[in-house]
């Protein structure tokens, strides 16, 4: 399953990007992230591997990012993988004018298992989530 979301965010480029290159800024617009961790390497950097724990409903998920590029404010590509799940997300990041950044992410999921029938039944829960953490993100930078 493959899609595209897109917001604008009313802000310079160089801030926008500053703020989502922080990891400490993840708990403000990530909801149901109940600890970050970075396994092996450093914070953004390419190779690196961290472990997110998200509580979503009732139930915990946890996951391991991997960043496989890292070219901001162009683009930066991460994995996410957990039981039954891969998503790979492209972020990119343009600037629109001095004080409008474009946020886009390119989503890419593969599924097996049990989640094969989540991801065919339920492919607009996965697009509603990536497009509510953009406009969390959005309204965190908005409010700095």
């Amino acid at each position: 399953m493959k899609y595209t979301t897109s917001i604008e965010i009313n802000r310079p480029i160089d801030q926008v990007v500053m703020l989502f290159d922080n990891v400490e800024n993840y708990k403000h617009w990530m909801e149901g992230l109940n600890s970050f961790e970075i396994i092996s390497g450093e914070p953004g950097k390419k190779g690196t591997k961290s472990k997110f724990k998200f509580e979503m409903g009732k139930r915990e998920i946890e996951m391991v990012e991997t960043v496989l590029k890292r070219d901001l404010p162009n683009e930066y590509i991460v994995s996410y993988n957990t039981k039954g799940v891969l998503n790979t997300v492209k972020n990119i990041f343009e600037k629109i004018d001095d004080t409008t950044t474009r946020h886009s992410t390119e989503n890419e999921f593969h599924f097996s298992g049990f989640m094969k029938l989540i991801g065919f039944l339920m492919p607009a829960m996965f697009k509603k989530q990536s497009l509510k953490y953009q406009i969390d993100f959005k309204n965190f930078v908005e409010s700095k």
